[in-house]
């Protein structure tokens, strides 16, 4: 698509681009009834109707085998040298889920985070003391993440993982274990705010809070604390609208890891806001409305009975 000529009056376009994700189409149905003029796009829609001024939201996961990003993610820069206003850009979310850069990113910006060390090779040894969470490079889901008590429990681990594919293109990270609590909270961040935060609690005899495991998630209100941590965990790795899990530590909280494509609904509305957490990410992310809707609101309310 061409950059668009001077004076030009098309609604501005904000593009959730990206694959099917129930996350993604309720952002779009939210955002529309907001009186945003959103689309979901694949790639090569995105590349098709997007053009200079338009807006692009990144909500590429990582691949169900655990061994990268979803395809597509690519044409973030091209939409970007288009004159696009690309959020969640490819460092971002490369930076959320690719876990060794967000670990040493996190490092950098001195947040807490585990301890973490990246295996390419099962017999190499760690310098970290156990116990230990193993876990893919690139994971979600809670899939193929394994507690390990002992050295002789990461042996064991790593030789049972060492065929997987995934192993065998990033090799396997291996983080200090933060003591499970059975619960954890998940803050969604936008454009450098909380925007929607809820707890996660562990199902009985499971030590991960995935929801996909069984887990379950409830509403919560996030302490100040919580709130200043997952803003600079958001900075640190420059993402735009992203999830962030912490851990209860005896000081505080822990930097557990990012999600460029957090699934968040309406369970992760703040109480007390008066947007739901759909339009708050809207408003901090400072999304055009359409001109149209706009105006035919405002004459809604211009005619409306008093």
């Amino acid at each position: 698509m061409e950059r668009r000529p001077p004076g030009d009056a098309r609604e501005t376009i904000v593009g959730v681009v990206g694959w099917a994700q129930e996350t993604n189409e309720a952002l779009v149905s939210a955002w529309r009834q907001l009186g945003l003029r959103a689309e979901l796009l694949t790639p090569n829609d995105a590349l098709r109707d997007l053009g200079d001024g338009d807006v692009a939201v990144g909500r590429f996961d990582v691949l169900q085998t655990l061994d990268g990003p979803e395809p597509g993610i690519e044409v973030l820069p091209e939409l970007e040298r288009r004159g696009v206003r690309v959020l969640n850009g490819v460092d971002a979310l490369l930076n959320a889920h690719d876990k060794l850069l967000t670990a040493g990113l996190l490092e950098r910006a001195g947040l807490p985070h585990p301890k973490t060390e990246h295996l390419a090779n099962p017999t190499r040894s760690v310098e970290i003391a156990p116990p230990f969470v193993v876990k893919p490079r690139y994971g979600s889901w809670g899939i193929d993440v394994f507690r390990c008590a002992t050295g002789a429990d990461l042996e064991r681990t790593l030789v049972e993982i060492e065929d997987r594919p995934w192993f065998a293109r990033h090799g396997a990270l291996v983080q200090e274990l933060v003591p499970p609590a059975g619960f954890d909270l998940r803050l969604v961040v936008a454009g450098g705010e909380v925007v929607g935060a809820a707890e996660r609690v562990a199902r009985a005899g499971e030590w991960r809070t995935n929801v996909s495991l069984g887990g379950t998630k409830h509403p919560t209100g996030p302490s100040a604390e919580a709130c200043a941590l997952g803003v600079q965990a958001a900075r640190a790795i420059g993402a735009d609208l992203v999830g962030v899990d912490l851990l209860p530590a005896v000081d505080g909280w822990v930097v557990l890891e990012l999600n460029g494509a957090v699934e968040f609904d309406r369970v992760y509305d703040l109480s007390g806001s008066s947007k739901n957490v759909y339009d708050a990410a809207a408003s901090a992310l400072g999304l055009p409305r359409s001109r149209r809707l706009s105006s035919d609101r405002s004459e809604l309310r211009s005619t409306a009975p008093r």
